[in-house]
């Protein structure tokens, strides 16, 4: 009857397989390098009144308040990336408009995305704002335990050189 198969046989070809195939798995995984995010002082939006067709452009800081006729907007963080790494450049920002008797009503928070600027969009019927880019990047922190370098504290001193010891 040669229907039978013998599972102790397939068992220790299985076994003896499994190391090159998980290597082989493990080699096909093109898991890239996460690329670490550059932290930015402003947001640079582009701003368009679909009524007059008149375009803006918008340099502000974080945390600070830009208008756009009888909008306000407020960028809270803006990431950009290295410019060796892909593009993804991102804010957090919060719309408010202006209404007729004076209140402002928040009409957008959320992420925008420079690279796709229909992904998360200002949805309003006369205004659209999107963002164009980031600039005025942070400075890199120092090593874990120095002193971090702020904006305007100009370079840093030069380290001393190390001496060696002398041998007794």
């Amino acid at each position: 009857m040669g229907g039978r198969f013998d599972t102790t046989k397939i068992r220790r070809t299985i076994s003896k397989a499994r190391v090159p195939v998980l290597a082989a798995c493990l080699c096909l995984l093109d898991v890239p390098a996460y690329a670490q995010r550059i932290e930015n002082t402003s947001a640079m939006f582009a701003a368009l009144d679909k009524v007059t067709a008149a375009v803006k452009h918008l340099s502000v800081g974080l945390n600070q308040t830009g208008e756009f006729r009888t909008l306000r907007i407020t960028p809270r963080a803006c990431y950009t990336r290295a410019a060796t790494e892909t593009p993804r450049t991102s804010t957090f920002v919060e719309i408010d408009e202006i209404m007729f008797d004076g209140k402002e009503k928040r009409i957008f928070t959320g992420w925008m995305f420079a690279e796709s600027p229909g992904l998360n969009p200002l949805l309003h019927p006369v205004f659209d704002v999107w963002l164009t880019s980031c600039a005025q990047p942070q400075s890199a922190p120092a090593a874990k335990g120095g002193p971090q370098a702020g904006p305007g504290t100009g370079p840093a001193a030069p380290e001393e050189p190390r001496r060696r010891r002398a041998p007794r």
